[in-house]
């Protein structure tokens, strides 16, 4: 999995926690369907926020959605999944900016891709991912070659791109790549008025998308001598903040200038949670199972267990337990059938390859018993603390329910 948007999905409500692992998988079913097993190692995070917008233009129907079989990634249960042409633009435009990620690795001799043999094999795999790519896209009206073209510039770019080099200049291949799979989704739900405001929304975020990732970067690149767009143009990492602020604030605007039929997860995901990666990338507001303790917006930690923001945090052995008392047991649960050994392994297995462990519930591999990740342990706030809305109530919020404040969020 990567992305610039990592929800923790305790954050969201149970509604909308379902509504994103449908488009998570709908994302990964859709690369399976169309271009097979191996395709799946492309879902990501971002990639499904394609998929979201799509069905957030389109009112509800039986059809956005079907049961898939059991998964291990979701603890051998079924799922509704999202389906339908939004699932299927997200697997393309996954595909070609995975085949783009690749090909950049392989430019830049990174680990095992600095062998011919090796790189040549990760070479083939992009271009049957280009392949795979353009003919979804084609299927659906969009031409994967504008990502492809604005891939292509961006090795050129970064090539000419020196001390005083504006930032946006390196970024520029990212937003129209972006802003292109963005407006898309307006054509595909039937809403030509939306593409513009939809493509700036999609240049902003594409804009996020590559700071983001030089900010979190940088250190490593200087330690490799990778090139990264901050050292080479010498931007600094408050302007590179203050670029992201801005960006921001776009998208929130744009947004509001699209016309959606439910843009509840499409606004916490743009507008909440977007805030959040930024935070998250220039270390100053991470969950504490991060970092050992909760830390503030000013980027100091607590040094304290946080407590939730109604009661106590889980655990407390003074809290409440069940009908039979404020200090009695908790009545039992019902038997459990258990697994055997073999098979809650490969449970376990799959559940240690997501997030479920970690954000979320999940069934205990062999008792069946439901489990809370680790996420429950820390504060990690509701969607509202991720804007300021609060302080200021017609900025980012208007119109939005997916919070319980009071300044007509």
């Amino acid at each position: 999995m990567f992305g610039i948007v990592r929800p923790c999905t305790h954050r969201l409500s149970e509604g909308l926690k379902a509504e994103w692992m449908a488009h998570l998988c709908g994302l990964c079913l859709a690369l399976r369907s169309d271009h097979g097993q191996f395709a799946r190692i492309v879902t990501n995070y971002d990639g499904l926020i394609v998929s979201v917008l799509t069905e957030a233009q389109t009112e509800r129907t039986a059809g956005q959605r079907r049961t898939a079989g059991p998964c291990p990634l979701r603890a051998m249960r079924t799922a509704p999944v999202a389906r339908g042409e939004g699932a299927r633009l997200a697997a393309a435009v996954s595909l070609v900016l995975a085949s783009a990620k690749v090909r950049d690795h392989v430019a830049d001799r990174d680990g095992l891709l600095a062998r011919r043999p090796v790189a040549a094999a990760a070479r083939r795999v992009a271009a049957g991912w280009d392949r795979a790519g353009a003919r979804t896209g084609a299927q659906l009206g969009f031409d994967t070659a504008l990502l492809v073209d604005a891939v292509d510039r961006q090795t050129g770019i970064e090539l000419l791109a020196g001390p005083g080099t504006p930032l946006l200049t390196v970024t520029e291949p990212t937003e129209t790549a972006t802003a292109a799979a963005f407006a898309h989704t307006a054509v595909l739900a039937g809403k030509p008025q939306n593409a513009e405001p939809l493509a700036e929304a999609g240049r902003l975020f594409g804009r996020l998308a590559h700071l983001l990732d030089a900010v979190e970067d940088q250190e490593a690149d200087a330690a490799s001598g990778a090139w990264n767009p901050l050292t080479a143009t010498g931007t600094s990492r408050a302007e590179a903040r203050r670029l992201c602020d801005d960006a921001l604030r776009g998208v929130r605007l744009a947004l509001r200038d699209a016309e959606f039929a439910d843009g509840r997860l499409a606004h916490v995901l743009l507008a909440h949670e977007l805030r959040r990666s930024v935070d998250r990338a220039f270390a100053t507001d991470v969950c504490s199972h991060q970092g050992g303790g909760l830390v503030t917006g000013a980027g100091h930690p607590s040094g304290a267990r946080p407590t939730g923001s109604f009661g106590p945090p889980p655990g407390n052995p003074y809290a409440p337990t069940g009908p039979s008392g404020p200090f009695g047991p908790p009545p039992p649960e019902p038997p459990r059938d258990r697994r055997g050994l073999i098979m809650g392994c490969l449970v376990w297995a799959g559940l240690a390859c997501t997030c479920q462990m970690c954000c979320g519930t999940f069934d205990d591999p062999w008792s069946r018993q439901r489990r809370e990740g680790l996420c429950s342990q820390c504060d990690c706030g509701d969607c509202c603390e991720a804007c300021d809305c609060c302080s200021n109530c017609g900025d980012c919020c208007d119109g939005c329910d997916c919070c319980g404040c009071d300044c007509s969020c």
